[in-house]
């Protein structure tokens, strides 16, 4: 019989085998790699299991989980914003716009109960609509015009009643802003033209204030003056009288050049000469006698001689 001899360039182990095993050890890379699962910081955990919730919170990290049977889903319990429009009516049936902002967050240990009754589009199934609801209730309460002036009072009545509904679902309520109040065009002319009718009625008040107060300030002046004259009244003495006329006389002959004006129109000022002196005087008088008795004796002496003619033949 002839001798077979072995083939040397036969492999060692079949193709086969090594396909498997190939095969073997990637399955079990995707074991052990989709057996954990990493919970975000923010975030707490949920084993889902065959579609159905585990109450079992998970922290953030690392967890284990049975590959292709369990999943981990996340769920943020950070602070979230919501931001929405409302359309509204004031008391007084103003068209108003409301643009408000929510900041909230998920409860960590009522995660479970929140995705388990709403699911995770929670902030458009519960606190949009909440939002709407509440800031149109509030809204109807307040005209116009007291939605801007009680701005912060309107914003903490939606908190309160948005806090209210959202704790029904385990929703923390932090903060509201109301961003804008927006309201119809006729409706902000008749804001503006208040606003400069206000203004004009507060300057004139102003104004009338600084007349009064002007006026006060001259009445107390005039007061003034008038208590100073009555002092100075009651301090005029005849003596002073004369006194001051004697000054004023005296100061009309120092400016006096000794003539007369040569035409008048009216009385001449009158000086008394009698003030210049007696020595003065004297001799004017003494004259004026002598030529009144020269004037009689003149008479006399013609009386004597037309006597004489008369007699004669």
């Amino acid at each position: 019989m002839p001798v077979i001899e072995p083939n040397t360039n036969k492999p060692r182990f079949p193709l086969r085998i090594l396909i498997w095993t190939a095969v073997i050890v990637f399955a079990g890379l995707v074991m052990i790699l989709n057996a954990f699962a990493t919970v975000q910081y923010g975030n707490v955990g949920l084993y889902k299991t065959f579609g159905k919730l585990n109450d079992n919170i998970l922290a953030p990290g690392i967890h284990l989980k049975i590959p292709f049977v369990q999943s981990i889903i996340q769920v943020n319990v950070q602070v979230t914003k919501a931001e929405t429009d409302t359309s509204a009516s004031s008391k007084d049936l103003q068209p108003v716009s409301t643009h408000v902002a929510v900041n909230y967050s998920v409860d960590k240990a009522s995660a479970y109960k929140l995705m388990n009754d709403v699911g995770g589009s929670f902030d458009n199934v519960i606190v949009n609509p909440a939002i709407q609801e509440i800031v149109k209730e509030v809204t109807a309460r307040y005209p116009a015009e007291d939605l801007i002036a009680k701005r912060d009072i309107v914003a903490g009545e939606v908190r309160d009643a948005l806090t209210k509904r959202l704790a029904k679902y385990d929703l923390l309520v932090n903060d509201i802003n109301i961003v804008n109040f927006k309201f119809s065009d006729a409706f902000d002319q008749s804001i503006e033209a208040k606003q400069v009718a206000q203004q004009q009625a507060l300057k004139a008040e102003n104004d009338l204030k600084r007349v009064q107060i002007e006026a006060q300030q001259k009445v107390a002046q005039a007061q003034a003056e008038a208590e100073s004259l009555k002092l100075k009244k009651q301090e005029v003495t005849p003596e002073l009288i004369q006194l001051k006329q004697i000054e004023v006389q005296e100061m009309a002959v120092d400016k006096w050049d000794g003539k007369l004006p040569s035409v008048t129109g009216g009385a001449v000022p009158f000086i008394d000469v009698n003030s210049f002196g007696s020595t003065a005087s004297q001799p004017a008088a003494t004259e004026s006698a002598a030529g009144e008795d020269a004037a009689a004796s003149g008479d006399t002496a013609a009386s004597g001689s037309a006597a004489a003619d008369k007699d004669a033949p």
